[in-house]
């Protein structure tokens, strides 16, 4: 693995907008509030192509011990142990504080080669800045601006002097890892199923809703198989989301749903299926994702409230009935087997090739077992089909007023390719193209000789009268 950087202060410092800064990307959120950022963030700082490194985001830390901000100051420290490099960052509007010490004993417990970063220097003698913080005892000290980027070259020199001297092979770009999205309404376990799974707290989980804030992506290898997984922050009512923070946090997870491959989408067991969860569905739907459905806290129902609870599903779901839905408890790591078989049996129909053969062939079949109705004296006539795109499955139709064919008939055209692939887990799409008339637009221009016949033709109708 690459050589880690991190990037360790107290809140609203200025640590991700330096984070987007070094990866060149836009991956964590940036707000005058504090506290925004919760669990740690990993991306590649590429600015030197032969000595490429981990930068590490991580939440403020507040010296509290309990609460939100106990979990992310724990999340910091754990970072600023697994790194070969610690950024301390400092405000230089604000000045030293008194936790500003206080993180720097913890700090230099670690014995790492660390860097002062005093940042939003701008509008400020960078003398004076590093005179203030003089009593830190630091022999890197550097005085940047995150948000203008004034600094940060110098910065990037500085670091790289001091990683180790030889870097492992960066790893490829794209490793092939089977990018999972587990997406939800606030408090329904996601990130305790994103712990469980990697059998660490990796992500904050509380009870509180909307811990998660940030789309957080942490590998996993199960049985030899690669996976990203991406927690993603809880989607509530549009109606409800006020804060600026919260504003961004959705717009990640709606990003997050478009670059996954499979989309998992949790429960509450408890609450069964609301109008939230079906918006959810929707939004996933819409992306055309893979998608298995996660029944979670399954451990707190009675024997009598399951029951319950699969009617309700069976008829709050009826819109998407191909989607597996599985049992889980992330508490307790339950039925954490059957959740992966349905993400592969997703992920395979999702994916799957297929030949311009038979797919005409599976126009035919369901052409002669159901025809197409007449529609204002017009009936569609499908002619051949061939694939087009996958994830989802996409198969695009040719014929003749194709766009009599109603809705009714798209649908059983859908189910038939279901049923007939065996597609589970993943939505289809259809392309109905009309074939052009060739005559159409043309006109037959007459030549000389042609025109001579026509007037000898009319002079002989009119003789003849």
């Amino acid at each position: 693995m690459l050589d880690m950087v991190a990037l360790v202060g107290r809140p609203n410092v200025g640590k991700s907008t330096l984070f987007n800064g070094l990866t060149r990307t836009r991956d964590a959120l940036v707000h005058d509030e504090p506290g925004v950022t919760r669990d740690r963030h990993y991306g590649y700082c590429r600015l030197e192509p032969t000595r490429p490194f981990i930068v590490c985001d991580t939440g403020g830390v507040s010296g509290e011990d309990e609460g939100l901000a106990g979990a992310t100051s724990r999340q910091s420290w754990q970072a600023a142990a697994e790194a070969a490099v610690i950024l301390f960052i400092v405000d230089a509007k604000s000045g030293p504080d008194v936790l500003d010490h206080e993180i720097l004993k913890g700090l230099r417990r670690l014995n790492k080669p660390m860097v002062l970063v005093i940042n939003k220097t701008d509008g400020k003698n960078t003398g004076d800045a590093i005179h203030e913080f003089a009593d830190f005892g630091f022999k890197h000290v550097l005085p940047i601006s995150a948000a203008h980027q004034r600094g940060v070259p110098e910065l990037l020199a500085l670091v790289l002097q001091l990683l180790p001297e030889q870097a492992p092979a960066e790893p490829e770009e794209d490793d092939g890892a089977l990018r999972l999205a587990f997406i939800g309404r606030p408090n329904v376990g996601k990130s305790t199923l994103v712990n469980r799974l990697l059998g660490e707290e990796r992500v904050i989980a509380s009870d509180v809703p909307g811990t998660t804030r940030d789309s957080i992506s942490v590998d996993l290898e199960r049985d030899g198989t690669h996976y990203r997984l991406i927690d993603t922050a809880g989607l509530r009512r549009r109606g409800r989301v006020e804060e600026a923070v919260e504003k961004f946090s959705v717009f990640k997870t709606l990003q997050s749903i478009q670059d996954c491959q499979v989309a998992v989408v949790l429960l509450d067991a408890g609450e069964g299926v609301t109008e939230q969860d079906a918006t959810v569905l929707g939004h996933v739907l819409e992306a055309g994702r893979a998608l298995v459905i996660a029944v979670n806290k399954w451990d707190n129902q009675s024997a009598y409230q399951r029951e319950q609870t699969k009617a309700l599903l069976d008829r709050k779901l009826s819109f998407c009935t191909w989607a597996p839905i599985v049992t889980i408890s992330a508490k307790h790591g339950t039925g954490m087997a059957e959740l992966f078989k349905a993400i592969h049996k997703a992920y395979a129909s999702a994916t799957r090739s297929f030949s311009t053969a038979e797919v005409t062939k599976a126009v035919e079949i369901a052409v002669a077992t159901f025809p197409p109705p007449v529609v204002r004296g017009h009936v569609a006539k499908l002619k051949y089909g061939h694939p087009g795109d996958s994830n989802p499955p996409t198969f695009i139709v040719h014929g003749n007023r194709l766009r009599t064919l109603p809705d009714s008939y798209r649908r059983y055209l859908e189910n038939f390719f279901r049923k007939r692939f065996k597609l589970v887990g993943t939505p289809i799409r259809f392309v109905f193209k009309d074939s052009d008339n060739p005559y159409e637009g043309k006109k037959n221009v007459l030549t000389e000789r042609q025109q001579e016949k026509r007037k000898r033709l009319i002079r002989h109708i009119k003789r003849n009268k």
